[in-house]
C-alpha cells in the first residue's frame, strides 16, 4: 500500500556512499606513515550510480546474488609512493574528505527539500 518515495530512498544512499568514502579517507590518512601502504580510493556516488544495474534480480535468500548496485568499487590510488612505499598524499586525502562532506551534504539536502515537498502535499508545510 504505503511505498517510500523514490528520493528518500536515493537521499539515504548518497548519505552512506559519503559515509563509506569518507571511512575509506580516514583509513588512508591513519596509514600515512605505513611503509608500503597504498591509499584507497572510492568513486564519487554520481559515477557508482551511472554504473548501477537498473533493475534489481529476484532472490530467494539474502545472500543469494547481492545486488551489484550496493557494491562499490574500490582501488588503489595513483600516487608517487615515497621512498617507504607509502603511496598517501594527505593533501590528496584532505581535499577528498572536503569532496565527501559536500557529497553528504547534498544528500541531506535533498532529504529535507523532499519533506518539505511532502509537508506541503499534506498541508502542513
Amino acid at each position: 500500500m504505503y511505498k517510500q518515495p523514490t528520493i528518500f530512498q536515493t537521499a539515504a544512499a548518497m548519505a552512506q556512499h559519503a559515509g563509506q568514502r569518507q571511512a575509506l579517507t580516514a583509513q588512508n590518512v591513519a596509514n600515512s606513515d605505513t611503509p608500503g601502504y597504498r591509499a584507497k580510493v572510492m568513486p564519487s556516488f554520481a559515477d557508482s550510480y551511472g554504473e548501477a544495474v537498473p533493475f534489481e534480480m529476484n532472490r530467494t535468500r539474502v545472500a543469494h546474488l547481492a545486488n551489484p548496485a550496493n557494491s562499490y568499487l574500490i582501488s588503489l590510488s595513483n600516487t608517487e609512493p615515497s621512498p617507504n612505499g607509502n603511496a598517501v598524499s594527505v593533501e590528496e586525502e584532505m581535499f577528498r574528505a572536503v569532496e565527501i562532506s559536500r557529497e553528504h551534504n547534498r544528500a541531506l539536502a535533498i532529504y529535507r527539500h523532499g519533506l518539505t515537498v511532502l509537508r506541503t502535499a499534506i498541508g502542513r508545510g
